[in-house]
């Protein structure tokens, strides 16, 4: 029974009653004016409906009165955009028609049942026979008082249904068109895209640098040498500068959608990342060959981002241990290596292959860019190897 009642109690049964009377008023008014000709709102709907902009009007007047809940969503059942196709016209021109072939029997339900339940309460109070409406020519009683509810129930059964019916068919006919369905799905898919990247750029820099300060910090602490401890306390003024400027363009995007993409580090400032694990204390031994300015944005970008996670781990999970990395650009390909001894007190954190977020990251980086990446225990080291097309670069003989 509560079923039943609950949509007297909502406010959408009432808008969608105000939206089919809208129509509903106008078509009186003509018929008022030319009665002979009922038909004539029917054509003019058709050539109104094939005008672009209506279809962004009775979209947003939808969104409003049938639908308020996804009101400005970009998800929202019932579309608010201007006609992009003539399919688009045509079902606007279908829904003009049906929203008046819906509002006319509603609106003569609304006056006439209403009508009704007065005229039964007249009756009832003594006012004589009634001459109007459904009661006819019958001597006043008082129970007739008791039939008066029944118009009011009925009205209100066709208000819920009509409203279901018009909020059904404007989903139908005014929902997005297969292109605007693939249109929202794509900026969703960009959007996601967006805040996967950005997850990982802060938690690849941010991470970097927290973890090289920590390490230099504990250093200092355990070295109790007032030079080195200077020289710690510097490089982690410098680290820490650097993640600031990371940050900052992270942050950049998410102010300003139009940040180009080529503001982010590349491997060309890869000195950059191994002169601050060496200012941790970690022994890097480097060898970089082939042109890395010449590697594509999108690859030296990601291999940057790979090489900062891969030594971000060593001085996180390993401490200043030495570290070798391999950075080769050759046969239409970035390699990039990092290796490290794997001691027993890191095997049962660091060498764990797939864990952690920083180790899945490199691996969608390198899926991303068509590559592969492998992390894990090598022959009694721990290696990070990822492997990227350069997407047709040509390497100069």
């Amino acid at each position: 029974m509560l079923r039943l009642l609950r949509p007297l109690a909502a406010s959408v049964t009432y808008t969608r009653w105000l939206h089919l009377l809208v129509p509903g008023a106008g078509y009186s008014v003509w018929i008022f004016i030319a009665p002979d000709s009922p038909w004539a709102p029917m054509v003019f709907a058709v050539p109104v409906g094939l005008l672009p902009g209506m279809r962004l009007a009775e979209g947003v007047q939808a969104q409003l009165l049938l639908v308020p809940e996804q009101r400005g969503r970009a998800d929202a059942t019932i579309s608010a955009a201007t006609a992009a196709t003539w399919a688009d016209r045509w079902r606007t021109v279908l829904w003009l028609e049906t929203r008046m072939l819906l509002a006319v029997p509603v609106g003569y339900a609304t006056v006439w049942l209403s009508a009704t339940a007065v005229d039964l309460v007249l009756t009832a109070s003594g006012n004589g026979p009634s001459d109007q409406w459904l009661v006819r020519g019958v001597d006043p009683h008082w129970w007739y008082a008791l039939f008066a509810p029944l118009p009011l129930l009925a009205l209100l059964a066709v208000v819920i249904l009509s409203g279901w019916l018009i909020t059904e068919a404007a989903e139908r006919l005014l929902g997005p068109s297969p292109v605007q369905r693939l249109t929202a799905l794509e900026e969703r898919t960009e959007q996601l895209l967006e805040r996967n990247r950005i997850a990982r750029e802060l938690h690849d820099s941010i991470g970097h640098a927290l973890t090289v300060a920590v390490v230099q910090a504990g250093a200092a602490r355990a070295a109790r040498d007032p030079e080195f401890t200077e020289r710690a306390l510097a490089a982690i003024e410098e680290t820490g500068r650097d993640a600031l400027d990371d940050l900052e363009r992270v942050l950049r995007v998410l102010r300003e959608s139009g940040t180009p993409v080529g503001q982010r580090p590349t491997l060309v400032e890869a000195d950059r990342l191994l002169d601050s694990a060496r200012g941790s204390g970690a022994k890097i031994d480097a060898d970089v060959s082939g042109p890395l300015e010449r590697v594509p944005g999108a690859v030296s970008r990601e291999g940057y981002r790979i090489l900062q996670e891969s030594l971000t781990n060593v001085l996180r999970h390993s401490g200043t241990v030495p570290v070798r990395v391999r950075i080769t650009v050759t046969d239409g390909r970035l390699e990039l290596e990092v290796t490290n001894p794997l001691s027993d007190s890191t095997a049962g954190s660091a060498a764990v292959p797939g864990g952690g977020s920083g180790l899945r990251g490199i691996r969608e980086r390198a899926a991303l860019l068509g590559g592969k990446a492998e992390t894990g225990p090598h022959k009694g080291e721990w290696r990070v190897r990822a492997r990227l097309p350069l997407d047709g670069l040509r390497i100069a003989p």
